[in-house]
């Protein structure tokens, strides 16, 4: 079957949408069902220790993957792995020792990870495969891609969001184990759909070295190593913290606080989906640049320390989180949108794998570094009002890193002008 290049992009983006409801729901799942057994904040992080460590892993080589054997090979592993991941967790039970519990759920959590940033890899690549343009067609082609980006990113998150309220909802209804069953099932399905896939699809024309993995571009590494503190300030209070202290502090149950954070997983993904119409009322039409990373770091900068200064000040609890968490979400949304489109406007469409594969090894190494702090941090506070503003102050420290970081991005062009 002959494809076209939309078609071909579409299939990969409903495969990538399904698997996000899964991976949204699991990380709910686990973070409220080893809670319930009485594991600390800090053993929960680590059950997400290999999750992260290996999407590190699978982005640095994954990128490389994709160049030599095509983008298709790389997001049916992803989808295989994932389906394999849900299948080892259903026998887990609350019987098993806690210590064996704890190695065996990182173990398939590690599936999990690879599985995760194989399919993001593959999704947000192909994007570039599509978009292409003249050298005289180079601005209208920057704005199409900043849409397809925002789009993607947007409606991925947006269904995270549904995946977090899901595994909440699933949990209660069908328990843990039958919970995973269905996901697996579910995702088995979508996995058909990319059957039809040419293979060659992002493939290189020449085989790239595996040296070929590490960026030699300067902007590609600043970008990186600005997403890797953004992304770090994001799920260092986001993760464990958050979900552990809305139990503790507000009494939630488990569907509530899935429910609530899914909500705002939606908003964010509905505020980055919507990034360019956004910036149109700001009177920016042009495609962002490298003043547009700054801004929105150093405004981000502020409003977690604002919460912090909130919840120390008593503050009602629920209007300090539901208000942060309004602001946090819009403006690292659009910081979120804004760099998803850069890393692939600084690439040429040969070398696209290889370069969102790099960048977003720093995404999951900033994800890691989060989720390890979110447990630590909190424990650290003693108590959860503690814990969670020791948290949300070490999150604005990071997103100063960020901004640090992305005032040696370099001036900005468009790899499009040069296709």
């Amino acid at each position: 079957m002959n494809l076209s290049a939309l078609q071909q992009y579409a299939l990969v983006t409903a495969n990538y949408w399904a698997f996000t409801l899964t991976d949204g729901a699991l990380r709910m799942l686990v973070v409220f069902h080893f809670h319930a057994l009485g594991y600390s904040t800090l053993e929960i992080a680590f059950l997400f220790l290999f999750y992260e460590f290996f999407g590190v892993v699978t982005n640095l080589c994954g990128g490389w993957i994709g160049a030599r054997y095509g983008l298709r090979l790389t997001l049916w592993v992803g989808t295989v792995l994932q389906i394999a991941a849900l299948l080892l967790l259903i026998p887990v039970s609350a019987t098993w020792p806690k210590l064996f519990s704890v190695a065996y759920v990182m173990a398939a959590q590690a599936i999990s990870g690879i599985a995760k940033d194989l399919n993001k890899m593959s999704a947000k690549s192909a994007i570039k495969t599509v978009v292409t343009t003249s050298r005289a067609d180079v601005d209208q082609a920057d704005k199409r891609l900043f849409r397809w980006v925002a789009v993607l990113t947007g409606s991925k998150n947006a269904l995270k969001g549904v995946g977090f309220f899901l595994g909440g909802v699933l949990l209660t209804v069908f328990g843990f184990s039958a919970a995973v069953a269905w996901m697996a099932f579910g995702l088995a399905l979508a996995l058909l759909l990319t059957s039809v896939l040419p293979a060659d699809i992002g493939k290189m024309a020449t085989n790239p070295k595996f040296s070929a993995l590490f960026s030699n571009s300067q902007g590609i590494n600043m970008l990186s190593l600005a997403r890797f503190f953004l992304f770090g300030a994001r799920d260092v209070w986001f993760v464990v913290a958050l979900p552990v202290f809305l139990e503790g502090a507000l009494g939630w149950s488990s569907g509530e606080i899935g429910g609530f954070l899914g909500l705002w997983v939606i908003g964010y993904g509905i505020i980055q989906a919507s990034a360019p119409a956004l910036r149109k009322l700001w009177t920016q039409s042009s495609s962002p640049d490298v003043k547009a990373v700054s801004f929105w770091s150093a405004v981000l900068t502020a409003i977690p320390a604002l919460i912090a200064v909130a919840l120390w000040r008593d503050v009602d609890v629920a209007i300090a989180i539901t208000a942060g968490l309004a602001a946090f979400g819009v403006v690292f949304a659009m910081n979120s949108s804004i760099h998803s489109y850069m890393v692939l406007a600084f690439t040429e469409q040969k070398d696209v794998s290889l370069n969102v594969g790099f960048y977003y090894m720093a995404n999951a190494a900033g994800r890691l570094a989060g989720t390890i702090l979110s447990g630590a941090f909190f424990m650290l506070g003693r108590t959860d009002m503690a814990g969670m503003q020791l948290c949300l102050w070490v999150s604005s420290f990071l997103v100063l890193l960020s901004w640090l970081s992305s005032l040696g991005i370099p001036s900005f062009k468009s790899s499009l002008a040069c296709q």
